[in-house]
């Protein structure tokens, strides 16, 4: 099969299912591409929270990548949960030849409001990996953490993603409006126009991975050579599939249902 297109995540892992790694893996699947991992952090969580983390060893790190990269073509990527400079480090090293396009999902926090990123990493992640990434896609609070600016509306988010494009050099960011009140509005720039990508709020509580799941799809679609304005917009049709018909599992914030988009076939 010549024509498989194979997408690699780098992230921490999720037991419950909902988040990280195993979040990425199912919605790789689920759009028809070969999924690859890089695990960088073992985290214990469920939909209440996290409660432990442990950081895989760098050398090992290390060899993660090179088992994939000495053997299996890359045809897009995403980063997730890089919780330390060290892991950084390694991924910027490793990565930043690759030529494929990356998809900076910038994890800081989780849904339940437990951090993921060390302080001291945030200049990294800004100086070192923003430039390195074909588009970032943060959300409100993660976007306000970048810019050091507060955002409360969408001329707000406007301003955050010509700010991250221009100023830190990523090469296109989509700002997520979902933690504002209202209509739930997206707003891509990528360096040369902005799109506002708006679709009804879901009613549900059950928002475990949703950050993970746009990007993984985001990164889906990008391997498949989709450009990036169609790639966000069939991901937001993915996305909001899999809220629509979300998981009530758990006893916390439950995940999006990967599968949703399949339930009309069943």
């Amino acid at each position: 099969m010549n024509d498989l297109t194979c997408v690699l995540t780098i992230a921490g892992t999720d037991p419950s299912g909902g988040a990280g790694i195993h979040a990425d893996l199912k919605t790789f699947q689920e759009l028809k591409t070969y999924g690859m991992s890089v695990i960088t952090t073992l985290v214990s969580q469920n939909t209440t929270g996290v409660q432990a983390t442990h950081d895989i060893p760098l050398d090992f790190l290390k060899q993660q990548f090179d088992s994939i990269l000495d053997d299996i073509p890359v045809h897009a990527f995403k980063t997730g949960m890089l919780e330390n400079r060290e892991i950084m480090q390694v991924f910027q090293d490793k990565m930043r030849h690759v030529d494929a396009p990356y998809i900076m999902d910038p994890v800081m926090v989780t849904t339940s409001g437990h951090p993921l990123i060390h302080e001291d990493a945030q200049e990294f992640l800004r100086e070192e990996l923003l430039p390195l990434a074909t588009v970032v896609t943060p959300n409100v609070p993660e976007a306000e953490v970048l810019t050091g600016k507060n955002i409360t509306t969408t001329d707000d988010m406007r301003k955050a993603a010509y700010e991250l494009v221009h100023d830190y050099g990523a090469g296109a960011a989509l700002v997520k409006g979902g933690h504002l009140k209202g209509e739930a509005l997206d707003v891509l720039y990528d360096g040369l126009d902005f799109n506002v990508f708006s679709n009804p709020r879901i009613n549900t509580d059950n928002t475990h991975g949703t950050g993970c799941t746009l990007s993984a799809a985001i990164t889906a679609y990008m391997g498949q050579g989709i450009p990036l304005i169609e790639a966000v917009e069939k991901a937001k049709h993915y996305i909001t599939a899999a809220l629509t018909h979300s998981l009530d599992i758990g006893k916390g914030s439950g995940p999006t249902n990967h599968w949703a988009p399949r339930m009309k076939e069943d």
